[in-house]
């Protein structure tokens, strides 16, 4: 009985201890994790066109009120970025003076984590890297994502030449199959043909036919190879 008392003494003690560290831990401030923002790797648009950058990002963490999303464009050959979007706690900054301006709209959904932008009326200016970092409270710690914006006056002709190889290769193909897939049967259904007109007539009734396997077929197609 004794024993019985003291262990069950014992486990209240660790039972009180175990809660006292959940309540210490619950009462402290969450420690920051890691959060990934994703972005295309490159994108084509036309002058006088408009395009969508995507932004997203995953965080361990529910959706926080100050979750905020930053853009920034480094223009072709140069050397610095310019910051030219920047959304938290629910307002949008659009720089209303830089190359953008009038011409960039934030069309992302911060609830659903989208930070995409929309950019209208490109220009061939408008070549470089686009680049999105995203924030998550208290998850801050994490690589921004970059994006390529290549604008051209029309289809590249590289793309075009290489999509219709691909398609032409295809259809080579194809029809390839099928036109060994006909020649088969038309040399298969000739030798058949052939087997039934060389074949002598027996006088019993109810012998049973020949049959065409396919080794005779095999060695008809090595006679005509040979013959061709």
């Amino acid at each position: 009985m004794e024993r019985q008392v003291v262990f069950i003494v014992f486990l209240l003690l660790n039972f009180t201890a175990l809660a006292s560290e959940l309540i210490l831990l619950d009462s402290q401030s969450p420690q920051t994790q890691a959060i990934w923002v994703y972005t295309s790797w490159e994108r084509h648009g036309l002058v006088g066109s408009e395009i969508k950058l995507y932004c997203s990002f995953f965080s361990w963490r529910w959706l926080s009120e100050d979750v905020s999303f930053s853009w920034s464009y480094k223009p072709e050959a140069a050397k610095d970025s310019i910051s030219i979007f920047h959304f938290a706690r629910g307002q949008a900054y659009v720089d209303n003076k830089g190359p953008f301006r009038d011409r960039l709209e934030f069309v992302g959904n911060p609830k659903r984590r989208d930070g995409s932008i929309l950019i209208r009326n490109l220009e061939y200016n408008d070549n470089g890297t686009f680049t999105c970092d995203a924030k998550n409270p208290p998850d801050i710690v994490g690589r921004p994502s970059s994006v390529k914006l290549l604008v051209f006056d029309r289809v590249p002709t590289r793309a075009g030449v290489i999509t219709g190889a691909i398609i032409g290769s295809v259809l080579g193909v194809v029809i390839l199959i099928l036109a060994l897939y006909y020649l088969m049967r038309f040399l298969v259904a000739r030798r058949v043909l052939s087997l039934k007109k060389g074949k002598k007539k027996s006088g019993k009734e109810g012998s049973q036919q020949r049959q065409v396997g396919v080794k005779d077929v095999l060695t008809y197609l090595q006679l005509e190879i040979l013959e061709s």
